[in-house]
């Protein structure tokens, strides 16, 4: 099995920080503000993220057939990569609205999109292809021009470094918390004496999760100094070990966003990281942090949430076959409704693993609900009901599966279904 997140930062001795977030590396500011998109003039709908100074940029999409126009738009602005190959190049900006997807919208809206850009590039005094774009909301409707001609200069001119949780607040749609992090790490024992690096970060979602780099935005950023394909490299390495192992409801969105800045600005004369070396391993395992913090966060605030579920994958033939079975788990419906209902009914699990397409004989399997056994070698373990649902009180459910097949194994974060997941989809566009 691969090291854990967690396990991995360790090693590298990354360090949280107390209420870090997208601004915590050096070169960043933010702001975020009501611009209008939004009827409510109390809610912050608008979030720009701004560098210093123009540096590397990356990106990651959906990989949804109707993706949005502002994603079509963020890959022509990173396009060093070729057309069609990895989204990098140099940005100074990015800008978020919540509140309209801009998707589904046609040439119209790759043309509103490119004008975000170039409102934010004036305002900012760059050029347009220096910016990036994102948007959240509805569907296939058409994004208006007039909040950012109001909006960008506002947050301009509150742009800080305290800004970065005004940020957060203005990209959720239906998120009830925002969601920020950040952690830093020594240059001591990588070649950068006396320097400390910090990536930190935000991102919104909530529902229509399941990334195919849900609907996801996010930023990261870092103070370190990396040449832009190689943070395309390592951004794409922490999004397959973390936003893309998260499902609140099986749909891929539209939007799903992740840019990525590095502004050099802790170590501003020094050389790059490179790929191989041990500053470019402390700086994935940096990257993979915040972002499983983050696709944590995201699955624990699914809409109508009461628990963050935790589903874990042992012995599988493998990785791919490890993920079939862990994400058949992580969207059954059946499963999520039962852990709502606090309900240890292992056959839901066992059902999902079966149809899952993963390759494995029932009589090896192994399963355990909250650390309790309820099914070894395919058949039910005895277990105490009312220790079962004490279990169920914690604010996480961590399922284990063993499949007994080989070596590998995989983690997938989701969430239970509730009521409330149905009344906030079925009111979503009123």
């Amino acid at each position: 099995m691969s090291i854990t997140n967690d396990a991995y930062a360790a090693r590298f001795g990354c360090s949280f920080v107390e209420d870090g977030g997208v601004t915590s590396a050096a070169g960043f500011k933010a702001a975020g503000v009501h611009a209008g998109f939004r009827k409510n003039p109390g809610r912050l709908d608008m979030a720009l993220v701004v560098a210093d100074e123009p540096c590397a940029c990356a990106g990651v999409f959906t990989q949804n057939i109707f993706c949005a126009a502002p994603v079509q738009v963020s890959k022509e602005h990173l396009s060093e990569g070729g057309v069609g190959g990895p989204a990098y190049g140099t940005a100074r900006a990015v800008v978020v609205n919540s509140g309209c997807a801009n998707a589904a919208t046609g040439e119209p809206g790759r043309e509103n999109a490119r004008k975000m850009a170039a409102i934010t590039a004036d305002v900012v005094g760059c050029t347009a292809d220096e910016v990036v774009v994102a948007s959240t909301g509805v569907i296939g409707v058409h994004l208006s021009m007039e909040p950012f001609e109001v909006g960008v200069p506002a947050a301009w001119q509150q742009v800080s470094k305290q800004g970065g949780a005004d940020a957060a607040r203005a990209i959720m749609t239906t998120d009830t918390v925002p969601k920020e992090c950040a952690v830093t790490f020594s240059g001591d024992a990588i070649g950068y004496p006396g320097v400390t690096f910090t990536v930190g970060g935000m991102a919104k979602g909530s529902g229509m999760i399941m990334p195919n780099m849900a609907t996801m935005i996010s930023v990261i950023t870092t103070d370190a100094p990396v040449a832009a394909p190689h943070l395309h490299t390592a951004l794409k390495t922490a999004v397959n070990m973390s936003f893309n192992k998260v499902t609140v409801d099986s749909d891929t969105s539209t939007n799903d966003t992740c840019f990525m800045f590095a502004s050099g600005a802790a170590a501003p004369e020094a050389a790059p990281f490179e790929p191989g070396t041990p500053a470019f391993e402390a700086l994935q395992a940096a990257v993979n942090q915040v972002c499983a913090a983050l696709a944590r966060l995201m699955a624990t605030d699914g809409e109508g949430a009461t628990k963050l579920v935790t589903v874990s994958v042992y012995g599988a033939a493998t990785p791919a076959e490890a993920d079939l079975a862990a994400r058949a788990v992580a969207n059954s419906p059946l499963v999520k409704t039962a852990i709502f209902g606090h309900d240890a009914n292992w056959g839901r699990i066992a059902g999902a693993l079966g149809r899952s397409g993963a390759h494995f004989a029932q009589e090896n399997v192994y399963i355990e609900i909250m650390g309790m056994p309820v099914c070894r070698d395919g058949l039910t373990v005895p277990f105490d009901e009312d220790e079962a649902l004490r279990r169920f009180e914690e604010p996480e459910i961590v399922i284990e599966v063993d499949l007994g097949a080989g070596g590998e194994g995989t983690t997938i974060w989701t969430c239970d279904f509730s009521h409330d997941y149905v009344s906030i989809n079925g009111d979503y566009r009123s």
